[in-house]
């Protein structure tokens, strides 16, 4: 979405306003004014490294949102932001294409939760009410990554400026170019300019890799997720990206859908406005996907849960109530037809998806024992959760069989397809359900575990099980085991559910590379006969990555080792580094195994964000979310590990990447390389090199927070000096992954989060330390 200010007249106000705002010429010009915060029950978090929230605003959303919008919202001119910008030292303004404007509207709601209220947040998005809603319950549990609480945010309104926030600009400038200047001029990456890379056909025909795992389905690396389907200008999966998925090792992909957003939901047409067209929208991609041998699988999360008000009209559809929503309750039968119609709607449309793969416990609110609490519904109750799941997943197959012999009607029965199958995934459900679920499930139905869970494992003494998403852990669990051979018994095939790629372990990064981890994980479920796999959930869907492509050697050779696979998929890539890098991976993978594993430190610590999570001098009150808002919550970042046991932790994992780097530096350096293998082993250092970053950042934070209640309580010039160190280093990590973010764009980014932070916030991290050394520790720099 572009700028109406053309960018020649841009660059000259931009040039020339800043120049007057240093000298205090335009002090009359730049009005506005802020409520105060200390009035409301939920006050923002303070930025005092701006003078002003105004200026954190146009900091955050600069060359994120056109100037247009950021100057409604403001009340101000556009010139009146380009002279407070280049008065901060920003870069050139730069016009916002409508590709990264429909890709990075998360990264904006983020970064704005602490500066604006909701309906300046909905007009700096160009978003109605309900839109936001959706995309805050919709865009997998964004509110829950928020926080569920939207703090108080006074409206920003322009006021007169005062003298000494001219002399911040000032000091904000002198900052950014002392720190960053040595690396401004280097050549850098656009946001986004990865999905041009991927999306563009590969120079050379690469052959796509054949495993004995099928299917292998993987998220679209950059796939949009909450309503994937409304926007037909926005391609999920380009050609050429297509062409790299299948080169990577895989054979499949997934959608996010909401039944009532691609079928007409029968009792509130408004629910599904746009449906048709959404339907059509899934026919091209699953036609374009199968012609380059991709595989399309639809998430299945229903029925969604209804607002009370809608049992006003229909209340024997009423099931568990939640909060102010309630279930449509699977025991009614005309509930049962819904789900069944419609799914075979989709079905008969789109004859040619791979699957569906079923959610029926926990995620989002469904039927009446999703969430557990199935005894309060007099239907539901009596029955139990197996019966009332096995029954789902039956619908759900019914649904399938029924749109597929509708189409073959319709066709005369030329459809010579095996048509769509249903995966019926054990996430959520609670020890020992699968004993009474399973047996029930319908003839051809796939049973999908999460290897790791129940994984039992130590970390720094202390022990603990895995939940999920590890790749630090090493699966299958013993609940996986368990369920397969359930499965087997029955005659249902095994899938598991893994993180080939990524997890959240380390989320903001397109892989991570502990390939021995990855590689041994894919020997054992080979060797387990496990047919099927789920590479992963939104994250580590990225299509170069060596972690897809050793899974899928692993499974083309049952002979094969995993010193053998990771030679194999070294030697492509790397040619005469091989030798290198293979023990480079094992190197990144002991390491890797020492992360301090818990689910609450992989939801709650800032792993994914590493040095653009601030700091502050006085506690914030406000708790660590899940993948979203680390804040100053050492308690949630922890976990079940004892503060220290869990900062060593994490430093255990950063000095073994950076020892590990390190070697692969020495032994590679004076090879005689191509410059396509120095591009890729470039690019591999710097992924390493970031996960290093990420996790002693996180550790620095944690120790600074510890010592942060020393200096408060006695001013102990110890605690003082501990206190330098860090935020100096810190200092250091910002600038350096800055540099990396700026030559790789995918550095920061997943799916379902988008940016966790771009580099002007590895920039205002520095700000943030510079202004805790110098107002709060008294230390002059």
């Amino acid at each position: 979405m572009d700028s109406k200010l053309p960018f020649d007249r841009s660059r000259r106000a931009f040039l020339g306003a800043s120049a007057l705002l240093t000298s205090g010429a335009l002090l009359p010009a730049l009005p506005f004014s802020v409520s105060d915060p200390s009035a409301v029950a939920n006050p923002p978090v303070a930025f005092p490294h701006f003078p002003h929230p105004i200026f954190a605003f146009i900091w955050r959303n600069w060359n994120l949102v056109p100037l247009e919008r950021m100057k409604v919202v403001l009340g101000c001119s556009e010139a009146d932001l380009l002279s407070c910008a280049g008065a901060m030292g920003l870069p050139m303004y730069k016009p916002v294409s409508q590709e990264q404007w429909n890709r990075s509207y998360i990264t904006i709601i983020r970064r704005n939760w602490h500066l604006l209220p909701k309906e300046q947040l909905t007009e700096l998005l160009g978003w109605t009410s309900d839109h936001l809603e959706f995309a805050l319950q919709e865009d997998d549990f964004l509110y829950i990554k928020l926080g569920s609480l939207k703090p108080d945010c006074p409206p920003l309104k322009w006021r007169p400026i005062k003298p000494q926030e001219v002399e911040r600009f000032q000091q904000i400038r002198t900052i950014c170019a002392e720190t960053f200047g040595d690396v401004e001029n280097e050549a850098d990456e656009n946001l986004f300019e990865f999905v041009s890379k991927l999306s563009a056909k590969p120079s050379t025909t690469v052959q796509p890799l054949s495993s004995g795992f099928s299917p292998r389905y993987g998220y679209g690396y950059f796939t949009l997720f909450g309503d994937p389907l409304a926007d037909g200008t926005v391609d999920p999966f380009p050609e050429g990206y297509l062409q790299r998925m299948t080169a990577s090792g895989l054979d499949g992909t997934w959608l996010h859908i909401v039944l009532s957003k691609i079928t007409p939901f029968p009792w509130n047409a408004a629910l599904s406005k746009g449906w048709g067209q959404r339907l059509d929208h899934l026919a091209r991609l699953v036609a374009t996907c199968k012609q380059q041998g991709i595989g399309m699988y639809l998430y299945l999360n229903e029925p969604r849960y209804q607002p009370l008000s809608f049992y006003k009209a229909y209340p024997s559809f009423r099931g568990v109530t939640r909060g102010d929503s309630a279930a449509l309750c699977t025991s009614v039968p005309e509930v049962q037809a819904y789900i069944v119609d419609s799914i075979a709607r989709v079905v008969e449309k789109v004859p040619d998806v791979a699957g569906f793969f079923s959610i029926t416990a926990s995620e989002n609110p469904t039927h009446c024992w999703s969430h557990f609490q199935g005894m309060d519904c007099p239907r539901c109750g009596p029955r139990g959760p197996e019966a009332v799941i096995a029954e789902l997943n039956t619908l759900y197959a019914t649904g399938i069989q029924k749109g597929l012999e509708a189409h073959r009607k319709k066709v005369n029965a030329h459809f010579q397809g095996s048509g769509p199958r249903l995966i019926a995934w054990d996430w959520g459900w609670r020890d020992g359900w699968a004993a009474g679920i399973v047996p029930q499930l319908p003839e051809q139905t796939a049973l999908m575990s999460v290897s790791e869970w129940d994984l039992p494992i130590e970390r720094g003494g202390v022990q603990t099980s895995v939940g999920e998403y590890s790749i630090s852990a090493v699966g299958p669990g013993p609940r996986a085991k368990r369920h397969w051979e359930i499965a087997q018994q029955h005659g249902l095939e095994s899938f598991a559910k893994i993180q080939a790629g990524t997890t959240w372990e380390c989320g903001g990064l397109p892989y991570v590379p502990a390939l021995e981890n990855v590689a041994q994980h894919a020997v054992n479920l080979r060797d387990a006969g496990i047919k099927g796999l789920m590479t992963g959930w939104t994250l580590g869907g990225y299509p170069g990555s060596p972690n897809l492509e050793v899974v899928s050697v692993v499974g083309s050779d049952a002979s094969l080792s995993v010193r053998e696979a990771m030679q194999q998929v070294a030697e492509r890539r790397y040619g005469p580094a091989a030798e290198a890098m293979v023990d480079a991976w094992y190197g990144f993978s002991a390491a890797f195994r020492e992360f301090p594993y818990h689910i609450g430190v992989v939801y709650n610590a800032p792993v994914h964000s590493g040095p653009a999570n601030l700091l502050w001098a006085q506690p914030t009150g406000y708790s660590a979310t899940m993948v979203g808002l680390g804040y100053d919550d050492l308690e949630k970042w922890r976990g079940i590990y004892p503060p220290d046991v869990f900062i060593q932790q994490l430093y255990k994992v950063a000095e073994g990447f950076e020892e590990s780097l390190r070697e692969l530096t020495s032994r590679t350096e004076g090879m005689a390389l191509d410059q396509g293998t120095v591009e890729e082993l470039n690019a591999e250092m710097r992924i390493a090199e970031a996960v290093g970053i990420l996790y002693r950042s996180v550790a620095n934070q944690g120790r600074f927070i510890q010592k942060r209640e020393d200096w408060e309580k006695d001013k102990d010039p110890q605690a003082k000096l501990f206190l330098k160190e860090l935020l100096a280093d810190e200092i250091r990590l910002a600038k350096r992954l800055y540099t990396l973010q700026r030559q790789d764009s995918r550095i920061g980014f997943e799916a379902t989060n988008h940016y966790f932070y771009v580099p002007g916030d590895l920039q205002e991290k520095v700000l943030n330390c510079r202004w805790l050394m110098e107002e709060w520790l008294g230390i002059t720099v």
